[in-house]
């Protein structure tokens, strides 16, 4: 019997202005908060089995780097992308993130055979969405 294989995971770290808003917004959104992980400076918020944003108030933050933090909302400073399984599935998580306090960013994308959109969360921070046609990517 073989040993299961390893499976590299992402941890995303993401600076907040108010930890409990931005909590509110991705549970909104249908993720988790993986609460062992997470405490009155930090909220694990489970996007996947490998996909971990783990979102600190500032001060938390300010500890892991010695670089200014940039505000999202003025300045870009990194642009998440994530999967989905169907262009309805884009459609519905960028429409939960509007509900929830977040806004639409850039044109939606329509290639025929991929189709993203994008939102900004509550900090400014660009989350692209993109499903790909199966058989584009096999072909």
């Amino acid at each position: 019997m073989t040993a299961p294989a390893y499976q590299q995971m992402i941890f995303l770290n993401l600076p907040v202005n108010d930890l409990g808003a931005s909590k509110k917004f991705f549970t909104e959104l249908g993720y988790s908060i993986n609460e062992q992980f997470s405490d009155d400076t930090t909220a694990s918020v489970v996007i996947s089995e490998t996909i971990v944003a783990m979102v600190h108030a500032h001060e938390k933050y300010a500890q892991f780097t010695k670089k200014q933090i940039t505000d999202a909302t003025k300045s870009s400073e990194v642009l998440i992308a994530l999967s989905s399984d169907s262009r309805e599935k884009v459609d519905e998580l960028v429409e939960k993130a509007v509900a929830a306090g977040g806004s639409v960013t850039g044109e939606t994308q329509d290639h025929g055979f991929m189709y993203g959109r994008a939102f900004d969360d509550l900090d400014g921070h660009t989350w692209e969405v993109v499903w790909m046609d199966p058989s584009a990517i096999e072909g």
